[in-house]
This record gives C-alpha cells, structure tokens and sequence, in this order.
C-alpha cells in the first residue's frame, strides 16, 4: 500500500516539476520574464496552500475515492499546459494544478496513519516522501527528452497522461486495512494494537477551529512555514538557476538538475531510520525522536548557505544535493507528525493544514526570488535556506507537547 501511494507522490511532483525543467524553453518560447515566473510559480504555491479543503474532502469521502478525484484532476490540468501562449494563462493552470496537486500530502498521511503502527509511521512516512524526491529527480531527463525530441507541449502531455494510468491501479488496488482481502486478522491486528488508542477517530468531522487552537498544531506548522522554501527552490528555481548563472543548456540541465532529488531519497530513508534508532538505541519517545531527526536534518542544511559563493558549478551542485538530502530528513519527519499527534479523523486535515504553512513560506520566498534575483543574485537566498531550519528545529522543541 505504501509503494503505490508513494508511486502516486512520484507521478504528482513529476508534474507540478514539469514547468520548472522546460522554463528555460517556455520562458524563451513565450517571452516571459523572470518576474513574471515567478507570478507563475507564485499562483501554484497561493493554490496549493488550499490543502485544507482536499484534507478536509479525503477525510470526509475517504482516502480512496477523494485521492482518486483529485488525480484525475490533476492529470487533465497537467496536459493543458501545453495550450497556453501567455504567462496569464501559464498562472491560470498553475493555480488550478496547485489546487488538485495539494492532495498528495494528506493523502500520504492519512494512508501513513491508517496502515502502520506508530513504531513504523516515521520509516514508512519516510518511503512514502521519496515519491516526492524520485518524481523530482526524473523530471529533469524526461521533460528534457520530451522537448528536445518533440516539443514542450509534448512534455506537459506526457507527464500528465501519466497519472490516469496509476488513476487506474489505485481504484483497482487500493483499500482501508479494515477491507483490505489479503490481509489477514493477525496482520489487521498487528496495526491495530501498534497505534495510540487515544488518537482513534471518534467517527465526528474535523474541526479546523479546534485544530488551530492546539499548539501542537503550530509547533508542526511553523518548522513547516521554515522549511518548505528549500523544497520549492530545488523544484521551481534549479533549472533556471543553472542556465542563467551556471551558463547550462538544456542537456546539462538534464543531466545534473536531478542530483538533489536522487541525495533527498536518501534523507527520506533516513530521517525515518535516524528516528527509529532514537527510540530504539537512545530509548527516547516517540516524539522527541522525531524532533531529534529534525534537528540532524537542520544542522546538515548549513551546508547549503554556502552554494552561491562557490566558484566550481560542480561543488554548488554537491552542496544543493546536500540540500535536498537535509531537507528530506527533517522534511519526512515533521510531516509525519501530523499521524503523531492527532487522531485519525483528523490527519489529512491538519497534514494540509500544516502544508497550507510550508506553502505560504515558499510562496512568500519565491516572489522574493522574483523580485531580486536580478539584482542581489541567488547567493543571500542559499544563506537563507541554510538558517531557517534551525529555527524551526527550536520551535519544534519548545512548543510541541507530548500527548498523554
């Protein structure tokens, strides 16, 4: 069940990286400025900061038909792009993309909850967020074959059409733990007895009121706030990065842009495992384990302050792949806490909740990027992404509480 969800995270950050691959492409094609990217990538992260509503719609019409809708939606969006002349009309399918798009963490999360044992949730969490990593790192050769083969349009149809086809597998494959044929009772029990029995649904809707007045609800949404600007810089601003400062064409773009996404597999995998071997050889909670993880994720993003002042491209490259591994780590394990903390009803809700923060960070440092980039360069923003994480590793352990 976690493979196909995180093969259904794969094909959605394949698409929404699409754009970022061809922009070099489009924004010639189209003359559109850098400025007016940014408005572009700004209207996905405005939309996107909407997970709340496809939360609260995966908890209310359940996991399998709401994440249904949604990829369908996406796909067909997707596959529009390739009829836009404009950078209008460019925003336009980025808001709606970003609107269908904002599913998939919820959905990992619901899943994440519904399917594993507390003791399990952080590693599986883990491999469910390399589809984020993977469907990143593939886009660069893919959307790059496409247009040099074809055209851009081209890729924008061959990445969207391939979300209908895993539409497919996931209504044909996908069920709840309760329903699910192959599982037997003592597998089904095995789940059941490992998850806190205080955070079982109660069967009421998600109050997103009673959400808000938690801290913990905060103590998870400001490290998100923090830390998702790096994600969206390696997404939406690496590609272009290389070309215009970097002086990369397209098929060198192709052939390193993918290197952060292949080092954020690995700090997936390992945010998980850092978190198990706390609570397993360090024998500390369950929460403090994960902040823990976040921590070793925050210190290791230093690294990247210093991509803009290195000469080599190629070290600049190894310190954003350094990046994308960092950010994973503490990424994987802030997120899974949403399946921590709250009760089962409530997860996707406050996992989009809490996205709805990491987005508004990254909207707000992507228009930033816009607006200066031309004139104080890339360098004062690295710096930033590799301080921020720090401070949200200090709200993690000063506002989070433990539940009883």
């Amino acid at each position: 069940m976690i493979g196909l969800i995180m093969l259904g995270s794969i094909i959605n950050y394949l698409t929404r990286s699409t754009l970022a691959v061809a922009a070099p492409t489009v924004l010639k094609d189209l003359n559109i400025s850098t400025q007016q990217y940014s408005w572009i990538v700004g209207a996905f992260q405005g939309a996107i900061m909407l997970q709340p509503v496809c939360g609260y719609v995966l908890d209310v019409l359940g996991l399998k038909m709401g994440f249904a809708i949604f990829a369908v939606a996406w796909s067909f969006v997707n596959m529009a792009h390739g009829m836009a002349h404009s950078w209008e009309a460019l925003a336009g399918l980025r808001g709606l993309l970003g609107l269908t798009e904002g599913s998939a963490n919820p959905a990992g999360m619901k899943a994440t909850a519904e399917w594993f044992p507390a003791k399990e949730r952080g590693l599986a969490g883990g491999v469910f967020n390399i589809g984020a990593s993977v469907g990143s790192m593939l886009a660069p050769p893919l959307v790059a074959w496409a247009i040099l083969a074809y055209n851009w349009q081209a890729a924008f149809v061959i990445t969207g059409s391939l979300g209908l086809i895993w539409v497919a597998l996931w209504l044909g494959l996908y069920h709840a733990p309760e329903r699910h044929p192959a599982l037997t009772p003592q597998e089904r029990e095995y789940i059941i007895s490992g998850q806190e029995k205080a955070l079982q649904s109660d069967g009421a809707r998600p109050s997103v009121l009673k959400i808000v007045r938690q801290r913990n609800f905060w103590g998870i949404a400001i490290p998100r706030f923090l830390a998702d600007p790096t994600w969206g810089t390696l997404t939406f601003w690496l590609p272009l990065y290389l070309s215009t400062v970097r002086h990369m064409d397209l098929k060198q773009i192709a052939m390193f842009a993918w290197l952060p996404f292949l080092a954020a597999d690995f700090g997936c995998m390992f945010g998980g495992t850092v978190s198990m071997a706390l609570q397993k050889y360090g024998k500390t909670s369950l929460i403090n384990a994960r902040r823990g993880a976040f921590t070793v994720g925050a210190i290791l993003m230093l690294g990247v302050g210093f991509a803009g002042f290195v000469e080599n491209p190629y070290v600049a490259i190894a310190l954003l792949s350094l990046g994308g591994f960092a950010h994973q780590t503490l990424s994987v394990t802030v997120i899974t806490m949403a399946s921590d903390l709250f009760k089962r009803g409530e997860v996707a809700t406050v996992a989009g909740m809490a996205g709805t923060c990491g987005n508004a960070g990254l909207l707000i440092f992507s228009l930033a990027i816009g607006a200066l980039v031309a004139t104080i360069g890339y360098a004062p923003f690295f710096l930033c992404l590799g301080v921020l994480d720090l401070i949200g590793a200090a709200v993690l352990w000063t506002v989070v509480r433990e539940r009883a």
